[in-house]
């Protein structure tokens, strides 16, 4: 009978063994998508949690006095007969238990300032963390992922890097005693971390952290580059020669972070450019211009896989494999993106078990092939899933090889260009909000940033965001026989909306 016990135990100390050691793959879920026209919108109900150790429901806001906002009533909350997005997301354990549920605060939209002025002072810190506490327990979410886009940037002020710590800290403080998870999601390459975290202190109460190892590359500069290039080019050389996965990931341990504890963001979208010479489309090549918008994500400069891989199948598009930095990239008369496709992020799986890292992060999960219209389903979280996780292959794409393919920098560029997205400076929008179509609006539409309803069709409004000085907004319909009520943000019965 000891020996049964003995045997018993030891089974399940395996069991729990096996489980610690499992690699996370967190997915990221861009709300907004549920606005997408055609075949880019994304229900709720498209998600396959089992395929995911962590969902993460992005965004909610802060406000300076510490409160949290809810950017999208109607969809997230179930009051004012709003669509419950919240509680449908939440749902989704029903159909895989072990799956946790998180809601990410932040954003590239929402700025640094807010965030910076909250965590500076220890009372509003303190209002804050209770408020996330309510938060969780209210809409049942598992956990939380602090998205502050980025201490000591954008506005911030060097005191943000103790400020950011002392923050995570009574998070994770308060948590523990509610068995909340918490993670962040944090910039990747030396060029903007070095600014933001005091990354040995960070990692201390991070239960994982969440490495942006994306938009290294982008439209913000005048030559095509790759989105998130696994190694460094030859011909690379300075800042430059930082901007890729492996980099990232290496700076981030040799301050300090624990392996177990990184999560390697992986991009389910492209960075795309307008070529200035159709003929000359290497990486590295001239390109004054953005890539044209496609038809689900609707953002100059961006492709979601999902769009992207229809145009490579429909054989007008000429992908190559680049041997060095070992991702693909595509090119099409003077359009070009370069992306990640089955093979390399394949090979991003591989290098998380190599480097013993915690497991794979994705943004975002509805710009996967998730209609299969390029084959399987999901093939690119179904590939994290078969290396990270033991899951069913997914055949992977061959594409012809191509080497050295990057022109190098000339020396005034330092590999900067001007940009900090989530991994170097300041005035570019990155992939990770509302696509947004580049359309400047009349000041009669757009006086202010926010929920703003039509002047003569009280059933549209407009969500408007400023950048670079100037307003853009995208425009909603209300479900048949509602109006927007500007009251509450939110769709209402006609009874109930001053029009």
């Amino acid at each position: 009978m000891r020996a049964l016990f003995l045997i018993a135990a030891f089974c399940a100390l395996l069991a729990f063994a096996a489980a610690s050691e499992e690699k996370k793959i967190v997915c990221y879920f861009g709300s907004w998508a549920v606005y997408r026209p055609g075949d880019g919108k994304f229900e709720i109900a498209y998600i396959q949690p089992n395929l995911c150790t962590h969902m993460v429901y992005t965004f909610v806001g802060i406000s300076t006095d510490g409160n949290i906002r809810v950017l999208d009533a109607w969809q997230d909350l179930p009051d004012n007969w709003g669509k419950d997005a919240f509680g449908r997301f939440n749902a989704l354990r029903a159909k895989s238990p072990s799956t946790k549920t998180m809601i990410a605060i932040g954003g590239w939209n929402e700025g640094s300032v807010k965030y910076s002025e909250v965590a500076s002072n220890p009372a509003t810190r303190a209002k804050f963390v209770q408020n996330v506490v309510a938060f969780l327990k209210k809409y049942k979410f598992d956990g939380f992922d602090l998205d502050w886009e980025y201490p000591n940037q954008r506005g911030g002020k060097p005191s943000d890097v103790q400020n950011y710590v002392a923050l995570v800290r009574e998070l994770r403080e308060a948590f523990d005693k509610e068995g909340f998870i918490l993670s962040a999601a944090v910039a990747a390459a030396e060029m903007s971390a070095s600014k933001s975290y005091d990354i040995p202190q960070v990692s201390k109460y991070l239960h994982f952290i969440n490495i942006m190892a994306y938009d290294l590359h982008g439209a913000w500069e005048k030559n095509t580059g790759l989105n998130a290039p696994l190694y460094k080019s030859s011909v690379e050389s300075g800042n430059n020669a930082k901007l890729n996965v492996d980099s990232c990931v290496q700076y981030w341990l040799d301050q300090g972070a624990p392996p177990e504890k990184l999560i390697l963001g992986t991009a389910f979208y492209g960075r795309s450019f307008t070529l200035a010479n159709e003929k000359d489309n290497g990486v590295g090549a001239p390109a004054p211009q953005a890539g044209q918008a496609g038809p689900y994500t609707r953002e100059a400069g961006m492709l979601g896989y999902n769009e992207i891989c229809v145009k490579v199948a429909s054989g007008q598009w000429t992908a190559v494999f680049d041997e060095e930095q070992r991702v693909p990239y595509a090119y099409n008369g003077r359009q070009w993106v370069g992306y990640d496709n089955v093979k390399s992020i394949a090979e991003k799986a591989e290098y998380i078990k190599k480097k013993n890292l915690g497991g794979a992060m994705l943004w975002s999960i509805e710009t996967d092939d998730f209609h299969g219209k390029c084959g399987e389903k999901y093939p690119l979280l179904k590939t994290l899933n078969s290396i990270l996780r033991n899951g069913v292959p997914v055949p992977s794409e061959e594409l012809p090889p191509v080497q050295r393919t990057t022109t190098p920098l000339s020396p005034n560029d330092n590999g900067s260009n001007n940009h900090d997205s989530a991994n170097d400076i300041d005035e570019e929008e990155p992939a990770d909000q509302p696509a947004v179509p580049e359309v400047p609006v009349d000041s009669s539409v757009c006086t202010k940033e926010g929920f703003v309803r039509d002047q003569e069709d009280c059933s549209v409004f407009y969500i408007c965001q400023k950048f670079n000085g100037e307003y853009r907004a995208t425009r909603f319909s209300c479900a048949n026989g509602l109006f927007f009520d500007d009251n509450l943000n939110v769709c209402n019965y006609p009874e109930n909306v001053e029009c």
